[in-house]
């Protein structure tokens, strides 16, 4: 009886093992959602981001490129994804505001997605080919305005933060040029460096290479005050051009349904990496912001989603942009 006593019980305690051990978050590899193409600005805050969070983790963080119409194709996939903390997407003002005011969605990015965290942002930027007669903003202006349709635009998505960005410029300072529609920042940048493109209104971020090694031109950031990576670049408002302000922040979401401990997780793990100073550093060489201590909790973000839905979403509408 003893025997079969202690059997029972070894039973009993290898199957509360079991529970145990399957019960404990993350036991395999994590999957982010970049809903842009690889090498462009937001694929390169999630490698940066994805490294540090996989030592908080205990797993590998797997980044997964999925573009196309506009974002919403990867975001899709992330709200169809089972909630269960094995799947996340990295998104910002283009996935997660612009498409909503255009297409005609199968998921609302406000109640579909459980909130993580704000991770970072940068100002937009007007940039141009070294070749354009112009070096800052104002002499821009008046280039195009003396040359009308006469000057390319790179665009990267209908409704992104880079389409809305040249369409204000263009209406704000009365110039008329040629939008060239882009899959993405990436190779619109390269164009712009080869002279096969003229203009674009890019993520700061994104053109902080190429500014520093003279392949580009910075005519003006999109932001209240000048950014401290490039600060030799005016503001719209030093331009002449008040108000014209766009910050291309970035955060990570969950599909709706996330339990709330496993949130609390994956949260921990973004405020360990934009608390780590090599993580801080890498950030701040590529010309990121990075969120306060206070933006970084699931109730901030969701309360600045909201509010940039709340503006923009107006604004896109008035504006009349179609879906291609």
């Amino acid at each position: 009886m003893k025997a079969i006593a202690a059997a029972v019980i070894m039973t009993a305690g290898l199957a509360w093992s079991g529970a145990a051990q399957a019960e404990v978050y993350p036991s395999h590899p994590l999957a982010m959602i970049v809903p842009f193409p690889a090498g462009g600005p937001t694929d390169t805050l999630a490698r940066i981001i994805t490294e540090r969070m996989r030592v908080t983790l205990g797993q590998p963080v797997v980044i997964e490129n999925v573009t196309g119409a506009g974002a919403t194709i990867g975001v899709g996939r992330a709200v169809n994804a089972a909630p269960d903390g094995y799947t996340v997407v990295l998104g910002n003002w283009t996935s997660h505001v612009g498409p909503g005011a255009i297409y005609k969605l199968p998921y609302d990015v406000l109640t579909d997605l459980a909130p993580i965290s704000m991770i970072s942002a940068a100002p937009l930027m007007i940039v141009g080919k070294t070749a354009i007669p112009a070096d800052d903003g104002k002499e821009l202006i008046a280039w195009l305005k003396a040359n009308p349709n006469k000057a390319s635009a790179a665009t990267v998505g209908v409704g992104s933060a880079a389409h809305v960005c040249m369409i204000y410029f263009r209406d704000k300072t009365g110039t008329a040029f040629q939008m060239v529609p882009y899959r993405g920042g990436a190779p619109a940048i390269q164009d712009m460096v080869a002279g096969q493109i003229d203009l674009m209104c890019a993520e700061a971020s994104q053109t902080l290479p190429h500014l520093r090694g003279g392949k580009i031109k910075g005519f003006a950031v999109m932001s209240k005050s000048r950014w401290p990576a490039a600060p030799d670049v005016a503001t719209m408002d030093e331009v002449g051009v008040p108000g014209m302000y766009i910050s291309f922040w970035n955060a990570l979401w969950a599909p709706k349904g996330t339990p709330k401990e496993i949130i609390a997780k994956l949260n921990g793990a973004v405020i360990e990496a934009l608390a780590d100073p090599a993580v801080r550093q890498r950030l701040t060489d590529v010309g990121h912001v990075i969120a306060t201590r206070e933006e970084q909790t699931p109730e901030a973000l969701a309360a600045f989603h909201r509010a940039e839905i709340e503006k923009w979403f107006p604004i896109i509408k008035a504006a009349n942009i179609k879906p291609e």
